[in-house]
Parts: structure tokens; C-alpha cells; sequence
């Protein structure tokens, strides 16, 4: 009987404690939907107040969007649309042929970027990427003992590819004084989304004054190529993404690295800027880093630095 009693007073404390923990539960910890309409609530609040940040770039002022990658676009390992049915095989085989044993994620490189939904303009302004005839840009630079330059102009110059209207953009290679190469690269940017897509391009290669091969070429809409992006309309740090869709031909891709390093060129120091890290599957040991200025451009390419920009006659 006294252990009856001893089991039955166990019990009462028992009981009193669970009351008095379930009260202060109640108390000190909302029912669930609360804390996830709490939780929602300040993220929305954070996302508002760091989603954009101004550009004040030379042409216009500009809004880039600065998200997390949990918002990216559609990715390889997320979703794949009938195109990439066609074109996706290709590209794998295409980086299984390096013989490479390549890293986990790999593949999480953007290839599908809604094209059929832009309205192209062959003339515009991207914060990092402008797309207005005349607009030049001369980089130098060079390793030791050699001296480059490669002259970027925005040609007064139109080409259709694929259907869509593009822009003419020229680049212009020299090593100490001698062409290298001309490449004459065709842009359009989606008015929905302010990306640049890329469509292609022709190369010359050149060896003492003369043509020596043209390595490199590809159009979209030839074979199974179609256009890349070569700069987005919305900027995420991490993303991954296609510049060029040519299997067999030109697979250069992109990650954004950083924002809003300084960046000291001759023509000047810039804050306001993007760095990209570009790779290419069929030299899956090379990397290639970028630096580009809002309002400006590309300002530097390794160790080719921006000497002049603007608008030339």
C-alpha cells in the first residue's frame, strides 16, 4: 500500500508538471504557422530591402537584381526542356570527350534560358554589357616579354541569325603590333529580362598577314547550336550558366564570382563591379577570370586592363 500511495503521489507531480510545461510552451512557442508566417515575414522584409542596388552607370541609371541562387534559373540537374532533350546528349558527350574525370555538379551550368519568350533588340544596355554602335573599349596588357591588345567595338552593324536580329560586335587582337585575330560576335538583348544572348560568331585567325584558319565559328540555329547568355539581365552570386551552345564546337560557360571589388585599371578605378570565372569542358584545367564595370564593360581579362572606352566617331 505505501508504494501504491508513493506511485499514486508520482503520478499527481507527474501530471501537475506536464500542465505547468504545456502552459509555458503555449506561451514562449507559437503554433507552428506562426513562426513560419514570422519567418516568412522577415525574409520578405530582408529580400526587399538588399534585392536591388543602383548601377550608376555612365549611360542610365540601371537596376540589377542581387539574389540568393535558391531563386536561379533553370539549371541541368533541375529541369530540362524538349530542346535540351536534343541538345543536352550532345553537350555531355561532347565534355565526356575530354576524358576527364569531372567534379560532382559539374552540369549545374544554366542552358535554358526562355528565348522563346524574349523580344530581341540588336541595340541596348545591359549595367555590365552595352550594346550602342560606336562604343569601343581597348584593353593591353600582355605577359612578360610580349605586348597585346584587343580593341572591342560595337560595329553600326546588323546580322540576322536564327531568325533574330543581331548586334555586330568586333574584336581585334594584336601581339606586339601583329593581328592575331578578328572575330566578328553577334549579340541581342532580351527586353523582358535585359540578359545579352549570344548567337555566334565568325573568327579569322591570322598568321603573317594572312588567314590561317577560322577556329572557333559557330551561328546558332546551325546543327544543334543555339544562343547563350553572355551576360544576365539579373545578376546571382554563384550562378552558372552557358555563354556559348555549339557541341563539338564552343561550350564556354560562366560563374559569377564576387560584386563590388575595386578594380585599378590605367583608364581609371571601378567599384561597381562583376568578376566571372570562365570554363570551357574541353580544357577542363584552364580558367579564365573577368572583371567588368557598370556603365563601362569588360575592364579587365587576366592581365589584359582597360586603357580607353567610350564612343568614337
Amino acid at each position: 500500500m505505501g508504494m501504491a500511495l508513493i506511485a499514486m503521489r508520482t503520478k499527481r507531480n507527474l501530471l501537475a508538471i506536464f500542465a505547468v510545461a504545456t502552459f509555458v510552451g503555449a506561451v514562449a512557442f507559437p503554433i507552428t504557422s506562426d513562426v513560419i508566417g514570422q519567418t516568412y515575414d522577415a525574409k520578405e522584409r530582408a529580400y526587399i530591402g538588399n534585392s536591388s542596388m543602383d548601377t550608376n552607370n555612365h549611360i542610365g541609371n540601371s537596376l540589377i537584381h542581387l539574389v540568393s541562387t535558391e531563386a536561379s534559373a533553370t539549371t541541368v540537374d533541375d529541369e530540362e526542356d524538349d530542346d535540351l532533350g536534343e541538345t543536352g546528349g550532345d553537350i555531355l558527350e561532347a565534355e565526356n570527350d575530354t576524358e576527364q574525370v569531372e567534379t560532382e555538379g559539374e552540369n549545374e551550368y544554366t542552358t535554358s534560358f526562355r528565348a522563346e519568350d524574349c523580344t530581341f533588340a540588336s541595340t541596348g544596355t545591359n549595367p555590365f554589357f552595352i550594346l550602342e554602335p560606336n562604343y569601343q573599349l581597348v584593353l593591353a596588357g600582355g605577359e612578360t616579354g610580349e605586348s597585346a591588345e584587343v580593341t572591342i567595338t560595337v560595329l553600326n552593324e546588323t546580322r540576322e541569325v536564327n531568325g533574330t536580329e543581331t548586334r555586330v560586335l568586333e574584336e581585334r587582337e594584336t601581339i606586339d603590333g601583329e593581328l592575331v585575330e578578328i572575330s566578328r560576335n553577334f549579340f541581342a538583348i532580351c527586353e523582358e529580362t535585359n540578359s545579352v544572348f549570344y548567337f555566334g560568331e565568325e573568327v579569322d585567325d591570322y598568321q603573317n598577314g594572312n588567314i590561317i584558319s577560322h577556329e572557333g565559328a559557330w551561328l546558332a540555329g546551325q546543327d544543334a547550336n543555339r544562343a547563350g547568355v553572355i551576360m544576365p539581365g539579373t545578376i546571382l552570386l554563384g550562378a552558372r550558366y552557358y555563354q556559348e551552345i555549339a557541341p563539338s564546337v564552343a561550350l564556354d560557360r560562366a560563374e559569377i564570382m564576387d560584386m563590388g571589388e575595386v578594380i585599378q585599371t590605367p583608364a581609371g578605378d571601378f567599384m561597381d563591379t562583376l568578376i566571372t570565372r570562365e570554363t570551357n569542358p574541353f580544357e577542363p584545367n584552364v580558367a579564365e577570370l573577368k572583371y567588368y564595370a557598370a556603365g563601362i564593360g569588360l575592364i579587365q581579362e587576366e592581365d589584359l586592363k582597360l586603357e580607353q572606352y567610350g564612343f568614337i566617331e
